[in-house]
């Protein structure tokens, strides 16, 4: 396989001189990177990006750690993540995690090894304790409140417009809520959010037979749809407006009355339906989170999510 000093050899040139040539520097005259360029083309040489990599000390990748795909969440991050990497020339590796700790853990070995620059986890399964001691090795970012545990962080502060939300959906009468949680409190700091906001407005914690866990998509939905056709709540506090509208297609479908609603995200569906919705900000969150996996800023940033009261 060639390599630099076999251009070097041929060339007549030193090695220095090809690697100028190579990663288009300076002090090389005209006439001299003509002729390394062309034993260059006539080799069909193509720089090890690895070795490159190695000699700058920057590898201008980030990772993003994505346990989905499919949740509007997620890929509107996602969208704001990659967008600003290629305004600051960094390109991004997808790392889907499915929650697997296994997973996980191989990403931040990955890391360690240099295969990143930075890596941002959008959420994890991981202890936040164990995620946050690969620090040592570079910027490790997550987006959600980190609390006693000293990581950088990027992330909206839920609480206050959750617990108005709460409040908004009681001063209207609503009584028989069920609730539409991402992934079970225990294991989730929004899921846990959305309880307390609950309980702080109504003053008892709601009923967990009532509300549906899981929810990714607009399909899921659907599913969730048959399920509240049961139990009957007079409102539905969704994970997502693409995921309230597909609870309110189960209804149409089938002639039912649907309950009302709340959405989040702040979607283009959300507005067409004309719900109640919360809009957390994701791009500013994605944008904080890379300039933090760069290194360009610190700490935390933390972005107020704001309630939308519509209808």
């Amino acid at each position: 396989m060639t390599n630099i000093h076999d251009i070097a050899r041929i060339s007549g040139y030193s090695v220095s001189t090809v690697s100028r040539v190579l990663n288009h520097r300076k002090y090389v005259s005209d006439d001299v990177r003509r002729r390394v360029q062309a034993v260059i083309d006539d080799l069909d040489y193509a720089p090890s990006e690895v070795a490159r990599d190695l000699s700058r000390g920057k590898t201008m990748k980030i990772g993003v750690v994505l346990p989905v795909f499919v949740h509007p969440y997620y890929t509107a991050l996602m969208q704001s993540i990659t967008e600003s990497a290629f305004a600051h020339g960094y390109q991004v590796t997808l790392l889907p995690s499915n929650y697997q700790p296994k997973l996980e853990k191989q990403f931040l070995e990955q890391f360690r090894r240099r295969s990143f620059d930075g890596l941002i986890f959008t959420s994890h399964e991981m202890p936040l304790a164990a995620v946050a001691k690969y620090q040592q090795f570079g910027p490790v970012v997550v987006c959600e409140d980190p609390g006693d545990v000293k990581i950088a962080a990027a992330f909206t502060d839920r609480k206050d417009s959750y617990r108005a939300a709460f409040e908004w959906i009681k001063a209207r009468g609503y009584r028989r809520i069920s609730l539409m949680l991402p992934r079970e409190p225990k294991l989730s700091a929004t899921s846990r959010t959305m309880v307390e906001a609950y309980t702080a407005a109504f003053g008892a914690a709601p009923d967990p037979k009532a509300n549906w866990i899981g929810s990714m998509t607009n399909e899921d939905g659907k599913a969730a749809g048959a399920f509240f056709a049961k139990v009957q709540p007079d409102f539905i506090f969704t994970n997502g407006d693409d995921i309230a509208a597909g609870v309110l297609e189960y209804y149409i479908q089938h002639g039912l009355q649907p309950p009302a609603m709340m959405g989040q995200e702040n979607q283009t569906t959300g507005r067409l339906m004309g719900i109640s919705t919360i809009d957390h900000h994701l791009a500013s969150v994605g944008q904080a989170a890379l300039a933090l996996a760069t290194g360009e800023k610190v700490g935390t940033i933390e972005i107020t999510s704001q309630f939308i009261a519509r209808g």
